[in-house]
């Protein structure tokens, strides 16, 4: 392990000074259990962890039918699959947190730092994705919101600047007739890395589906977004055929590569 300094913030302001302060080799502690075994393994150069989970916004878990999910970037996973409303309205997003790690992580880890972590196979990514989710950053010029569909850039890469954190992410309140979904394949039967993740929105208007958001992970430098699998659906009854068509645009937007998971 790198020697290093510690820092609990008390506030996003204070959270966003210690990182200036810190310059480039600080980061944040929003679980840790990603960061910190980069740190441990030096593939991370690390000297500052400013720890953001004793701030109020940063933990908190919220919802309202009318304004929807908000969830703080270090709530700890545990929290959002073991909540009542989350598995209610949000099925997708419990499922994802639900199996990230064991329980040990899951008493740490968080959707915030999933995220930002940018793991082209982070589990919960493509439900926070097809789940039309919005993060909230702040940092030296204030605040800022993102379209989590536009927040990745490539691997282990995203649109955080210097002295940068997630302060929270948004999920609006499902529509009326939707239904959604998050599946994965692992070697094992759990506590694994996916080979491929994917999570699906529907909109529904009678058998006819009106909206359709198809994400699909660890198939490329990031999650994706699959419009020609979604337009697949759209307009039309959802059968076998519209279903493997969806399935075929999906296989087609993928872009794989051998690893240690498995062949392309």
């Amino acid at each position: 392990m790198q020697a290093l300094k510690y820092a609990r913030a008390s506030s996003v302001e204070d959270a966003v000074r210690l990182l200036q302060d810190g310059g480039p080799t600080a980061r944040v502690l929003a679980g840790g259990t990603d960061i910190i075994v980069l740190a441990r393994e030096r593939r991370r150069k690390v000297e500052l962890f400013v720890d953001i989970k004793h701030i109020a916004e940063t933990m908190s878990l919220s919802y309202d039918a009318a304004s929807g999910l908000t969830v703080g970037a270090a709530t700890p996973l545990y929290r959002v699959y073991g909540d009542e409303d989350v598995v209610r309205h949000y099925p997708a997003l419990a499922e994802a947190a639900h199996v990230i790690g064991g329980t040990a992580v899951q008493g740490r880890a968080s959707l915030g730092g999933n995220l930002a972590n940018s793991s082209p196979a982070g589990d919960s990514i493509p439900a926070q994705i097809a789940l039309n989710g919005t993060a909230l950053i702040a940092g030296p010029g204030g605040r800022r919101e993102v379209p989590i569909a536009e927040f990745l850039t490539g691997v282990g890469q995203n649109v955080l600047q210097p002295a940068e954190i997630i302060v929270s992410l948004h999920f609006p309140h499902p529509a009326p007739h939707s239904g959604q979904a998050w599946e994965r394949f692992i070697p094992r039967n759990e506590m694994d890395i996916a080979v491929t993740n994917a999570a699906t929105y529907l909109v529904m208007n009678g058998d006819t589906v009106a909206d359709a958001r198809i994400v699909i992970g660890a198939v490329a430098t990031t999650a994706i977004m699959v419009p020609e699998a979604a337009q697949a659906l759209i307009g039309k009854p959802l059968t076998e055929e519209t279903i493997e068509a969806a399935g075929a645009a999906a296989a087609a937007a993928a872009r794989p590569i051998d690893d240690m998971r498995g062949s392309i």
